[in-house]
């Protein structure tokens, strides 16, 4: 079962156009927008959504459909020129949503998704390669990290109204029928995996991906014979592989990486599988360069335990609920808030 989770502020009719992490303006508890045509501050910067407590300007619904383009061409999703209406309507409704389900949040509950965002976030960048590259890659998504945690807290906190108020509790019980589910089976089925770590240098200019000369290819094959050497004599590896390895992606945590097969570049992946607990490969030639590889340990294929799958079948079956529920709730409090869109262009059809 895949780790993955939709945006549940998103559930209206271009819920399926939109990305997790649309940027949701904050809950505006100022009086009712001025009358269609005219603005709340400047004639550059029109109301075009409002109701009670539901404030959106021309401003806040720009940024959060750039953030949302943004977002789409990291993760290689092209918008479609005929789709940008439907998009502009539906990053709209997901800023409506936020609001309106934000307003009715505790403190408590606010205070609860913030620490949950925080702390997500800070995983997340321990769990990445290096700082620089958790950054960048959020940068590219139009997403700063004080943008990235705020947005999570909305989303938490909208997500936290609504459990409350569509009275969802997924169970420990619900879990494991889930898990026991013999249609199921095969979402907890853990591949045969292998933990190894590897020393690469490269024999490809990483800026322009153009072969090195071969001169400075047999000197990187020289520097990697002598690193093979010492690497079997007994020095720390993953030290090494900090030290030497031109790997952005491993080298500052020793080289290491966790892998089934069919991950790797085939003579990578072949040579890992065949050695034996602690053992140091040969030099081994690939595309990127040469690698020497030592194996921690082979992990063979397993059912994973209920324990470590729990939480995620509980967000699973949690969405699952909310995807049923919530938009007959959310149409309702729209309603309740007296939702008006000023802008005829952004009407959902």
């Amino acid at each position: 079962m895949r780790k993955s989770r939709t945006s549940i502020v998103l559930l209206g009719a271009a819920a399926s156009l939109l990305a997790q992490q649309l940027p949701a303006a904050e809950t505006n508890t100022a009086p009712p927008a001025k009358p269609a045509g005219k603005t709340s501050e400047a004639s550059a910067d029109p109301v075009v959504c409002k109701g009670k407590g539901v404030e959106i300007k021309r401003s806040q619904l720009n940024e959060a459909i750039q953030n949302y383009k943004a977002n789409s061409a990291a993760q290689g999703r092209a918008i479609p020129p005929d789709q940008s209406a439907l998009i502009e309507s539906g990053v709209l409704d997901g800023l409506i949503q936020m609001q309106v389900l934000t307003a009715k949040a505790t403190d408590a509950e606010k205070a609860k998704a913030k620490a949950d965002a925080t702390k997500s976030v800070e995983d997340a960048k321990t769990n990445a390669p290096s700082e620089e590259m958790f950054n960048a890659q959020h940068k590219a998504m139009g997403m700063t990290v004080e943008q990235l945690v705020k947005t999570k807290t909305e989303q938490g906190t909208a997500e936290a109204v609504l459990l409350r108020e569509l009275k969802i509790n997924i169970t420990d019980a619900d879990a494991k029928q889930f898990y026991e589910d013999t249609n199921n089976t095969a979402k907890f089925e853990q591949p045969e995996k292998v933990p190894a770590s590897h020393i690469l240098l490269m024999t490809q200019d990483p800026k322009t991906n153009q072969d090195l000369s071969q001169a400075d290819k047999d000197a990187k094959r020289k520097t990697m014979e002598g690193l093979l050497k010492r690497a079997r004599e007994g020095e720390d590896f993953a030290k090494l592989a900090k030290e030497f390895s031109e790997d952005p992606g491993s080298k500052d945590n020793g080289g290491e990486y966790t892998f089934p097969r069919g991950q790797m570049v085939p003579e990578f992946e072949s040579t890992a599988f065949s050695l034996k607990t602690n053992e140091v490969s040969d030099i081994v030639t690939t595309r990127y360069g040469y690698h020497i590889i030592k194996l921690s340990e082979h992990m063979p294929a397993q059912k994973v335990a209920l324990e470590k799958v729990a939480p995620r079948i509980k967000s699973y079956l949690t969405q699952q609920e909310l995807a049923k529920l919530a938009p007959d709730y959310l149409t309702k409090v729209k309603k309740e808030a007296a939702v008006e869109i000023l802008d005829e262009k952004l009407k959902l059809q």
